[in-house]
This record gives structure tokens, C-alpha cells and sequence, in this order.
């Protein structure tokens, strides 16, 4: 990486083009979403598809991510955080998602179905996230480098 370059810059620029198209189909329709995806090179879905899950997560943990759209993504994320190198965090979102069971539901809907709310109650006494979130920033505490680092180096691999 050049000097001029900050962290971040690379694995960026590679998804940048697809952000808005990928972001658009959400909202419409699932299987839109998938055939989006799939013209995509695996390369740029895998950062997407972290980038959201990361982002999601460090704001307001799984039970965020998990409500919001973005949890469509959440079966890409997995196979993603496993190929940037994060094996970490990719087991954290698989065992989050087991409790949504089998077969892993994308339509929001249906997860917003199974959440519970959020009450005026200790996180940890409603969210059945709140242990996993707190792994989660224990390997990610000070270390908001790490994700860009690995993600760009991700993004533009060694020759």
C-alpha cells in the first residue's frame, strides 16, 4: 500500500461500483438480490457482504444486523469473513445464526418474527446475542485497522 493510501481505500474502491445496485435490491425482492449477487465477482460479494456485516455488528451487534435488511447477507458473510481470513468472525455469525435455524430465513420478515424485542431490561437478559456481540468486540477492540488491513489485502491478493 502506498503512503498516499489509507487503510480501507482498496477493498473500497474494488466494491464501490456495486454498492448502490446490490443495496437497491433489498427491499424488493430476495431472489432479486441473489441474481444481483451473482453477477458480482465472489471476490467483491465477499468484502460486501462483510463490510455490512462488520459495520452492522460494531453498531448495534447481531441483534442489529440480524434486523435490519442487511441480515440477507448473513450466509455470504460467513463464507466471506472464512475467505478474508477472519475465521473468527465467522464462526461468531454462524453460531448467531443458528438460532434462526435450518434453512437460514433472509426474508426479514420472517427473522423479525423470531427477534425479541428490545426492552427496558439488561441487554444480555433479552438479547440472545449479547454474549456473541461481546466476543465480537473482544477481537475487534482497538483493532478497527484489522478489518480494513485484512480486507484489502483481500481485495488486491500478492502476486
Amino acid at each position: 500500500m502506498s503512503p498516499a493510501e489509507k487503510a480501507g481505500d482498496r477493498y473500497w474502491t474494488l466494491i464501490e461500483p456495486s454498492w448502490i445496485p446490490l443495496n437497491n435490491t433489498w427491499s424488493r425482492d430476495v431472489e432479486e438480490f441473489l441474481a444481483a449477487s451473482r453477477k458480482v465477482p465472489l471476490r467483491v460479494l465477499h468484502l460486501y457482504a462483510a463490510h455490512w456485516c462488520q459495520s452492522e455488528v460494531n453498531n448495534g451487534g447481531f441483534h442489529q444486523f440480524f434486523y435490519n435488511t442487511t441480515g440477507l447477507l448473513a450466509p455470504e458473510a460467513v463464507d466471506a469473513f472464512r475467505a478474508i481470513g477472519m475465521n473468527e468472525w465467522s464462526a461468531l455469525l454462524g453460531e448467531a445464526m443458528t438460532y434462526f435455524g435450518t434453512p437460514y430465513p433472509r426474508e426479514r420478515n420472517a427473522r423479525l418474527l423470531r427477534l425479541p424485542r428490545a426492552d427496558v431490561r439488561k441487554r444480555a437478559e433479552w438479547d440472545p446475542f449479547a454474549a456473541l456481540d461481546d466476543r465480537f468486540y473482544e477481537s475487534t477492540d482497538g483493532e478497527r485497522l484489522r478489518w480494513e488491513s485484512a480486507a484489502d489485502a483481500y481485495a488486491v491478493p500478492a502476486a
